[in-house]
């Protein structure tokens, strides 16, 4: 895949300088799972482009921030397992993708929601003992038409919290990406 990226709407940065929001990012995150669904056919994709015009970080004369779209590959190509793992069943309107670490120490499990409802996803994990416990980064908002720009307190960032205790159900906030990082049992 030569190039991709969202591309529409005013030029809030000037010549091509599109704004990008949490719907966007939400966007992004289905992307990347729909390639790493695929990548026994696709090994490369390159976002396009990365600052300003439709990049992933605005930059001012004297601020820089990243875009929502920036948040999204910052948190999926800092903690997203690298060996996809095949998920079945129907987790709509959800997108779910799953992938182990290079070592197999730890699952990863992404999960979007784009609804304006609270979801909820039932796990079914065979084939490996999972710990209960881990790590989640969140990107959420309220407003699917939250953005943020530099020079100014972000409206949209990646949070991260422990997971202690994790049930086989998932409890996911309207509008936000969920990663979970679960260490496996030795």
């Amino acid at each position: 895949m030569t190039e991709w990226n969202h591309w529409y709407g005013r030029h809030a940065f000037g010549e091509l300088g599109t704004r990008y929001f949490l719907k966007d990012a939400l966007g992004v995150a289905k992307g990347l799972h729909e390639y790493f669904r695929h990548s026994n056919m696709i090994f490369m994709a390159n976002y396009a482009q990365t600052v300003n015009v439709i990049g992933c970080i605005k930059a001012s004369k004297t601020a820089a921030a990243f875009e929502t779209t920036g948040l999204a590959l910052k948190l999926y190509r800092n903690h997203f397992g690298n060996v996809p793992v095949a998920v079945t069943g129907d987790a709509s309107p959800l997108d779910v993708s799953v992938a182990w670490a290079r070592n197999h120490r730890a699952l990863t499990i992404g999960v979007v929601n784009p609804t304006e409802q609270k979801r909820e996803l039932t796990m079914d994990l065979r084939g490996t003992r999972l710990r209960r416990s881990g790590k989640l980064w969140r990107i959420a908002h309220t407003d699917p038409m939250a953005y943020n720009e530099p020079g100014k307190e972000p409206n949209v960032v990646i949070e991260e919290e422990p997971v202690t205790g994790l049930s086989d159900t998932l409890s996911l906030p309207p509008l936000s990406i969920s990663l979970y990082r679960l260490r496996t049992r030795r």
